[in-house]
């Protein structure tokens, strides 16, 4: 499933087995109190209505099927990746003919432009609804080029189906350990489902582990000690963010007659920091 070169999300096919957790409400801990971080990088998304993300922090990847079987064509056209005017990003999907696709949406990455080692990441987002939708906030590792996919390093901080929207995954994909063999938690959400309003969707990575939280509550965590035996530990260096929303893939399967159009993933900020020692 892999194209040398490309940036590709190695989400769980269907039906496949991975490392599943899923994390009861009772389970869930608030976000420890004790942690100091420093901002370090962020994305207000304030600016007029219609303009592009701020190419000082974003670059587009523009195309189709970045080894995922995704239906979409990933445009840098505003009717797809743009701000609202009111301080929030929207990436539309659309259903309309371009380029030999059958839908448009956008995939937007800050590779060479910001990287980080460790911190947390995190952003405030409405996802969309229906069957077929892929929206995804995630990481991958920036020595990709020169080693590839998944020798580089994956983090989902947070991945979605449309179909289900009370379910948020968070996945690694390293050696070992990708695509349909990822290791995932999966969390349900309590209360209204996460189409109802904004989310707060982070990680906090160090040295010794990754863990996930949706808000302020953890509902995952992978110790650095604790991948599949013989799987190399592959997050010690620099990653670069990308959102995107993609239609149609192994992880979700095609929209049907109920998936409304347009669709939209919105983004009120993305900030990264720094734990001060």
């Amino acid at each position: 499933m892999i194209r040398a070169g490309t940036l590709l999300r190695g989400a769980l096919a269907a039906g496949a087995t991975a490392l599943v957790l899923i994390a009861p409400t009772s389970a869930c801990k608030k976000h420890p109190t004790n942690a100091t971080w420093n901002l370090v990088w962020q994305d207000e998304f304030d600016g007029a209505a219609g303009q592009l993300p701020d190419p000082a922090h974003w670059t587009f990847d523009v195309g189709t099927d970045w080894g995922n079987h995704q239906l979409e064509y990933d445009t840098a056209r505003p009717e797809n990746v743009s701000l609202d005017g009111a301080g929030t990003l929207a990436i539309t999907a659309r259903e309309e003919s371009y380029q030999g696709s059958d839908y448009t949406s956008g995939r937007i990455n800050t590779r060479g432009l910001f990287e980080q080692a460790s911190g947390r990441f995190e952003a405030r987002m409405h996802l969309p609804s229906g069957r077929g939708l892929w929206p995804a906030f995630w990481l991958l590792g920036s020595n990709l080029d020169v080693v590839g996919w998944p020798a580089c390093g994956e983090i989902d901080i947070m991945e979605y189906r449309g179909q289900e929207p009370s379910l948020v995954h968070g996945s690694l994909h390293g050696p070992g350990y990708s695509g349909g063999n990822a290791v995932t938690g999966v969390y349900s959400v309590p209360g209204a489902p996460l189409d109802a309003g904004f989310h707060v969707y982070a990680i906090e990575w160090t040295s010794s582990g990754i863990t996930w939280f949706v808000d302020d509550h953890v509902f995952y965590s992978v110790a650095r000690g604790t991948l599949p035996t013989g799987a190399p530990w592959v997050f010690d260096h620099p990653f670069f963010v990308v959102l995107d929303l993609a239609v149609g893939g192994a992880f979700v399967g095609p929209p049907d007659a109920g998936t409304t159009f347009p669709q939209r993933l919105l983004v009120d900020y993305v900030r990264v920091y720094r734990r001060e020692y």
